[in-house]
């Protein structure tokens, strides 16, 4: 550390820093040449967010990283000696043009800019031996992937401290990122009068029926009109929609159908897929959806039954529907456990475990635990998920309106309430797109449109616009590379994500989601934070790390669908291989959950610190594959709450939720309760179960020290209908 006395010196230099800087900027030419060479050089800075590497760091909170977060208040920082260097990895070898130093006060008098292609043999694209601090802008000519700043003589009795290295390029961005355009390969749009509709429906169900950690993404989008004689099954990585502004817009005389063939009538790991916006006339008169996790059924129209169950009746393990009316009855059959909100059904016929219902016009009446149905009259408050449409040939994304204590579907009666966007208004991603390109749409006022593909990301995609869109088709799916956070929303009201993945990466990020910065407080009840459809994953396609995987600090958001899931079967599975050790964590105040589903995370799969904190519905397996009792202890308490309301929380409220064990691999474990909760009079939970699947572990209460032990192998969940 620098030694403390020298702050009255070093308060001088950055004084003197300061004057520097002011003086540059007013010495800048405002001609034509300087004007020419900006425009040439391009505005976007390469550098920013990619992979930093340095001689040393004078400490801790001095890393590499520093100088290339675009953060004007953090550094990097070397020992107090000659040489040192810092260098930035681009990616890909790229044109050089120029390169920006903002010194701190303890700057280089000489150094020299340095390019590589392969980071060990360097060339000398410029040089200085009468540095003079503060902002420095160094032309440059050359090609390569890695640049470096080499110094070799300091100023000052410090090391070398940079607030930030940046590198332009020609090709850098000469102009503003255009929003619009097309939606990319993977986006097959129809009209009625498509020839081979079917055809092209069987061959992408076929590629995709087994996939369930392949790399094919789709989303098949149908022009309003009539479609006759149309299954369309849909495999995993698939959306299908319709393209009007009303489900009723788009109409198949035939089905939208999910089965479990491929899994021998198994549907419990039918996930990642989706039906939206579509009105279904079935063959037989009721449509098959047998699903499992993060699978929605949104705005849909069906014009007959539904059957939530696989052919044969087998396994199934639960589902989503929303804004959806069903004319006749819903039958989930085999299936676990389910969630129905703001929607209409014909009728219900029977539920195994957990059936919630919000909202939802004909719904059976409140009866848990025999039959298991919990029903609320409303959704206290909801905002239905954007969804991409065509006004004449135009796309669009419509963004529905907030609704309170809502009942019922949002169309049917008169034109939706809510705002369009024009797709001129999106940077439209596809596979390719670089964080720094995504960030600087952002920064440039776009919305964002994924579509299908896969999406590696250097640095964090920064969402710091109230109201930004960022949606995806298709399963969209970002992977953070390095480390990195995948995402962060800004504590800013009216942010929508909606209908993409984000896949744990191979370096452990300490958090994949992060809805506002940590300490937000701003009041959001007006235009709320809606994160829907969004699901997470922890290993499965390979192998993936991340401590939390979603943390919501901004009050008021609504988390609509998610599935955040450790991954229990696949590739890179093992307890230390796919290691992540929370869920969801939420910290903010007033934030409501429907359709909440986590599972198999090595500590809290929820824990909960906000207050007045809503959820309905929540489904969960424990982690299947904790070695031994000793690796899930928590203290004095045996395993870690599958969801943890914090003791200092005096106000907080759950309709609906349950927790499952299934240690595979040491079936003795036991866990002394599914639930905890301070016990406070705010504090409040209704109809919650835990289940022992087959006796391979067990539970000794419900919630803290309330509620029956499972027992045996019969799978008979143990009940509370009313804490405390």
């Amino acid at each position: 550390m620098r030694p403390h006395v020298n702050d009255a010196h070093r308060r001088h230099l950055g004084l003197i820093a300061l004057l520097s800087v002011l003086l540059a900027l007013i010495a800048v030419p405002a001609g034509p040449l300087a004007k020419a060479h900006a425009a040439a050089c391009g505005t976007a800075n390469v550098a920013q967010g990619r992979t930093a590497t340095a001689s040393s760091t004078e400490n801790a909170g001095t890393a590499a990283s520093n100088a290339v977060d675009g953060n004007a208040g953090t550094r990097w920082s070397s020992a107090f000696s000659d040489p040192q260097w810092l260098q930035v990895d681009l990616g890909s070898s790229q044109t050089l043009c120029e390169v920006v130093l903002t010194w701190e006060a303890a700057y280089a008098s000489a150094y020299q800019i340095q390019i590589s292609s392969n980071g060990t043999d360097w060339s000398t694209v410029a040089s200085t031996t009468t540095g003079a601090g503060g902002t420095e802008t160094r032309a440059v000519s050359g090609t390569g992937r890695y640049v470096r700043m080499n110094g070799t003589a300091r100023h000052t009795q410090y090391g070398y401290s940079l607030w930030e290295f940046a590198v332009h390029t020609t090709d850098g961005g000469t102009g503003p990122i255009q929003g619009g355009g097309d939606l990319g390969p993977n986006v097959l749009v129809f009209s009625p009068s498509t020839t081979g509709i079917q055809a092209k429906l069987d061959q992408i169900f076929q590629q995709q029926e087994a996939a369930q950690f392949g790399t094919g993404r789709y989303a098949l989008l149908f022009k309003p009109g009539t479609y006759n004689n149309i299954n369309a099954n849909i495999g995993f990585y698939t959306s299908i929609a319709g393209l009007g502004l009303s489900p009723d817009d788009t109409t198949f005389n035939g089905d939208v159908t999910v089965d479990a063939g491929w899994f021998n009538g198994n549907a419990t790991q039918n996930f990642w897929r989706s039906a939206e916006n579509l009105a279904l006339n079935p063959v037989n008169g009721t449509d098959r959806w047998a699903v499992a996790q993060a699978a929605p059924f949104r705005r849909m129209h069906v014009k007959g039954g539904l059957n939530l169950a696989p052919n044969g009746y087998g396994w199934a393990s639960g589902g989503y529907i929303a804004d959806s009316k069903i004319d006749g009855t819903v039958g989930p059959y085999s299936q676990q456990q389910w969630y129905t909100r703001d929607s209409s059904v014909g009728g219900w016929t029977n539920g195994v475990w957990n059936m919630v219902f919000s909202g939802v016009q004909g719904a059976p009446a409140q009866s848990f635990p025999n039959p298991p149905y919990t029903t609320l009259d409303t959704t206290p408050v909801s905002r239905e998920k954007p969804f991409l449409y065509l006004d004449g040939n135009d796309y669009k994304v419509f963004v529905p309106a907030k609704r309170t204590n809502a009942r019922g579907t949002t169309w049917g009666a008169g034109a939706p309430q809510g705002s369009s966007i024009p797709l001129s208004q999106f940077y439209v991603v596809k596979p390719g797109a670089t964080a720094a390109t995504i960030n600087a749409a952002l920064a440039q006022g776009l919305n964002l449109l994924f579509t299908p593909g896969i999406y590696h990301v250097d640095q964090t995609i920064n969402v710091n616009r109230a109201d930004t869109v960022v949606f995806g088709l298709g399963l969209a799916t970002i992977v953070p590379d390095n480390g990195v956070t995948a995402m962060k929303v800004a504590d800013v009201d009216g942010v929508k994500l909606a209908g993409f993945l984000i896949d744990a990466g191979t370096v452990n990020s300490p958090v994949l989601l992060q809805v506002g910065p940590q300490g937000a407080a701003a009041d959001h009840s007006a235009n709320p934070t809606t994160v829907q459809d969004v699901f997470i994953r922890i290993g499965g396609a390979g192998p993936g790390k991340a401590t939390t995987s979603m943390e919501v600090n901004s009050d008021d958001t609504i988390i609509d669908h998610t599935w955040i899931w450790r991954a229990d079967h696949g590739a890179g599975v093992g307890w230390d291989t796919n290691a992540a050790d929370y869920g969801l964590r939420v910290n903010g105040d007033d934030v409501l959950a429907t359709g909440l589903f986590v599972e198999h995370f090595k500590k809290y799969d929820v824990q909960w610190s906000g207050q007045n904190g809503r959820t309905i519905f929540y489904q969960n397996e424990i982690a299947y594959d904790a070695p031994n009792q000793a690796a899930i202890q928590n203290g004095a308490t045996k395993g870690w709450a599958a969801y943890k309301v914090d003791d200092s929380v005096t106000t907080h409220e759950a309709w609906g939720v349950g927790s499952y064990c299934n240690f595979t691999t040491d079936p003795t474990i036991r866990m002394d309760h599914g639930f905890e909760v301070p016990v406070k009079p705010g504090v409040k939970m209704h109809d919650v179960l835990v289940v022992s699947l087959g006796g391979m572990g067990q539970y000794d209460h419900v919630i803290n020290s309330t509620g029956s032990a499972t027992s045996g192998t019969s799978t008979v969940p143990s009940n509370v209908v009313s804490f405390p």
